[in-house]
């Protein structure tokens, strides 16, 4: 039996890395596109993303320069760029193949909604947001839906934050070895999270019932507050205490280590109902199981 084979779009993350081993693990071949060498088709060259597309089943995008940095022009301009000309290079590419993939999985942010600390953001009610964040989701769905590929399923994937060993964990886990891992801010606003696992498991979900259409959100059934959050990061790594970290300071400390306060400040409450209407069931729906997983990773994934 022939293997099934993936493209992989941005394989060279946190997450795409991740996704590249377990889809190996599965049994599937996996082609790359991307900047770097190894990639087996690089962005500029549309020929050839064609020729790695050709005849394979699924297309997972997860290009786009990382948010973590300040939002000057520069960064702004990149950050939009890496994930809008990137699908449309897709586009290009999957339009021009003579056996394209069934399904094209790209992308998109769980901070598409607005901040919201009254009620959950579903993908059937929630209510779209305001500000650069937002407009870059937008920018990327609309590129993604203007691509014209009549015998490829389309879905944009409102990612959560992704935990896992790496990404956004590392500075957390650093404030908490340093005591400063206290609530953020007021502490009140909601952390709406999914484990790399349960990302990937959601991916090959989606892949494999063609009843699920876009836009679906990537999201554990089970978000926290900030103040949740960091006690349960300080528990996971056996600190017992952590400094509250208010608003002003985390404005002068985000200048200093060159990001924005809106990662940690703004309320994200993504509700995972197409996920969860269509059967799917997370491995980690709490919080606790996904950051002892992480805290002692020669842990069983299954």
């Amino acid at each position: 039996m022939m293997s099934r084979t993936v493209v992989i779009a941005g394989a060279s993350g946190f997450i795409g890395g991740y996704f590249k081993q377990r889809f190996i693990a599965e049994g599937w071949q996996v082609r790359t596109v991307g900047r770097d060498a190894s990639a087996d088709a690089q962005w500029h060259d549309d020929g050839a993303i064609t020729k790695v597309l050709d005849g394979a089943e699924l297309l997972v995008n997860l290009a786009g320069r990382s948010v973590n940095c300040r939002y000057d022009e520069k960064h702004r301009r990149e950050i939009l760029d890496s994930r809008v000309l990137t699908t449309r290079a897709l586009g290009r590419a999957v339009a021009a193949c003579a056996e394209p993939p069934r399904t094209w999985i790209n992308s998109s942010t769980g901070t598409i909604y607005r901040h919201a600390e009254d009620h959950p953001q579903s993908e059937v009610s929630g209510e779209l947001g305001s500000g650069f964040s937002v407009d870059v989701a937008r920018a990327w769905e609309d590129e993604l839906a203007a691509a014209v590929v009549p015998a490829t399923r389309k879905v944009p994937l409102r990612i959560a934050i992704v935990l896992g060993a790496g990404g956004v964990m590392s500075p957390l886990r650093n404030l908490a070895r340093l005591g400063l891992g206290g609530h953020m801010g007021p502490g009140t606003q909601k952390f709406s999270w999914i484990h790399v696992e349960d990302l990937f498991r959601a991916v090959v979900f989606i892949h494999a019932d063609p009843g699920v259409t876009g836009p679906v959100n990537a999201a554990s059934p089970y978000p926290v507050d900030n103040r949740e959050l960091m006690a349960l990061v300080r528990r996971s790594m056996g600190v017992p205490f952590g400094i509250p970290t208010p608003a002003w300071l985390l404005e002068a400390g985000a200048v200093l280590i060159r990001t924005q306060t809106e990662l940690v400040l703004k309320s994200r409450w993504v509700e995972p109902r197409k996920l969860l209407g269509a059967g799917f069931t997370f491995v980690y729906p709490c919080l606790t199981g996904a950051l002892n997983q992480i805290a002692n990773p020669t842990r069983s994934l299954t």
